[in-house]
Parts: structure tokens; C-alpha cells; sequence
């Protein structure tokens, strides 16, 4: 089984079994565990489940809405084909001082791949989108709210710090995104796609995600797809979602769950 899928359906299976099992904020109890955590070697794998359909295109539309166009505005989404944060729009169509805005607010790409080339083994390479004066501000808190980056031998190491994380829904889009985003920085700075860390403080299953989650514990994982990014991307700003692409991607039906606002 390959390792995205293994250590998914470990965690969703523990979960299951032992979570601490309460109501939240959202009104739809979960079961939860604290402080887990995923690791991916991205020279041997491109970590995507197979036992659910990811959308991968999606998810690199997402990640460059906020990291590359770097907004906060929901209607540049949806001409992207992306509704994902259609539910959190505010009236002015943006999701408030939020993930995008915060990179921009503070240049955090720019000075990100400026010290990875400059100061490779600085200890401050860090990207966060938890901004204390503008939380009330946003319409949806970050749940992965930060990156730190690591430079060892020529390769790029990153953490993902998360919140929170809905482990129906939002995990599997996260862990596909960030190592994406990885090979991305790797490729513009020079370097090579390394280890890939996925914190989770508060992972999470809704109750009504536990019946797809129950059926997609009982499919049998494909190997995991080959990754391609075009070699010819210089400039960070310079990629578009058609720059990366799975190869040979074979993966079991979507599990459609509803998403919890």
C-alpha cells in the first residue's frame, strides 16, 4: 500500500475507535484526536489518496489562489472553476483578511524564496497566515496556518502546521496542495523536493462523514501516481495549474461527504 493511503486510513480507522467524541462550533459532533501527524518523502512518492478520488486540479487552483495570486477574493476562485469557498463569502465577496491576504500583507513568498537562495540554513524560514490583529477579520480562521522550510543537502524540508483538520474533507486536499507547493519553492530555488511533515492539532472526523469513511477503510489502495512539474518554471509566478500534473493516477470513486461551515 502506498504511504499516503496507509498512513490516512490508519489514522481515520484510530479515530473511529478511540476519539474523544463531542460537539464543536459547527453543531455536527466529531471524533477527535490531538497531535497527529503524517510524514512523506517526496523522492519516493507523491502523496495523493487512491482510495477516494482527490481533485487534483482543484486543489493546485486553490493553493495558487492564495500563494501565487495571493487574494482573498472568492469570485477570482469561482472563474478559476472553484467553489470551495463559496459558503464564506462575505458580502463583498472576499473571505475577509484571510490566507491570501496575508501573503500579500507581508510579502511572505518573496522573502520565503529570497532566504531559502540567500540564508539557506536559516532557522526563520517560516510562513504563517495567523495574524493576531486581523482574526476578527476573517471569515474563516486559517486551519493550515503554517509552513517552516528547511534546507538539508540540497533538499527542501517543510512542516505543515494545522489547527484543525477535517479529516473527511479537508486533510486529503491539504496534504495533496502542500506538496505541490513544495516541489514548487524546491524548483524555483534551486533545490530538490524533500521531507514533507503534516501536523494536525485537532484531527477530526464528523459524524456524518463516518459511514464514507467506514467504506473507504474497506477499498484496496493503487499505487500511488507519478508527479510531474515543468522543469521550464523559473519564476514562481510563472506557474500556472497546467505546470503540474499526475501521471498515471488511478484511484477508487469520490465518497461524497458534506462539507460543515
Amino acid at each position: 500500500m502506498n504511504s499516503a493511503d496507509k498512513q490516512y486510513l490508519n489514522l481515520i480507522d484510530e479515530i473511529l475507535r478511540e476519539g474523544y467524541y463531542d460537539n464543536n462550533r459547527t453543531g455536527i459532533p466529531t471524533k477527535k484526536l490531538f497531535g497527529k501527524q503524517f510524514i512523506f518523502d517526496l523522492q519516493v512518492e507523491f502523496p495523493i489518496l487512491t482510495t477516494k478520488l482527490i481533485p487534483f486540479k482543484t486543489a493546485v487552483k486553490e493553493l495558487l489562489w492564495i500563494y501565487k495570486h495571493q487574494s482573498n477574493d472568492v469570485k477570482l476562485l469561482q472563474e478559476m472553476g472553484v467553489h470551495v469557498w463559496d459558503e464564506w463569502a462575505k458580502e463583498d465577496g472576499t473571505i475577509g483578511k484571510a490566507y491570501g491576504y496575508q501573503i500579500a500583507k507581508h510579502k511572505q513568498i518573496d522573502k520565503l524564496i529570497d532566504g531559502l537562495k540567500n540564508d539557506p540554513q536559516g532557522r526563520r524560514h517560516i510562513i504563517s497566515l495567523w495574524d493576531m490583529n486581523d482574526l476578527e477579520e476573517m471569515a474563516l480562521q486559517p486551519c493550515a496556518f503554517q509552513t517552516m522550510w528547511d534546507v538539508s543537502d540540497g533538499y527542501l524540508n517543510c512542516t505543515l502546521v494545522q489547527r484543525s483538520g477535517d479529516m473527511g474533507l479537508g486533510i486529503p486536499f491539504n496534504t495533496t496542495q502542500y506538496a505541490v507547493l513544495i516541489h514548487m519553492i524546491a524548483q524555483v530555488t534551486g533545490l530538490k523536493a524533500g521531507k514533507f511533515h503534516h501536523y494536525i492539532n485537532n484531527a477530526h472526523i464528523y459524524e456524518n462523514h463516518f459511514e464514507g469513511l467506514r467504506t473507504q477503510l474497506t477499498r484496496e489502495a493503487y499505487s500511488a501516481p507519478s508527479f510531474w512539474i515543468n522543469p521550464e518554471i523559473t519564476n514562481f509566478y510563472d506557474f500556472t495549474p497546467n505546470d503540474v500534473k499526475l501521471i498515471d493516477y488511478k484511484h477508487h470513486p469520490k465518497i461524497d461527504m458534506e462539507v460543515a461551515v
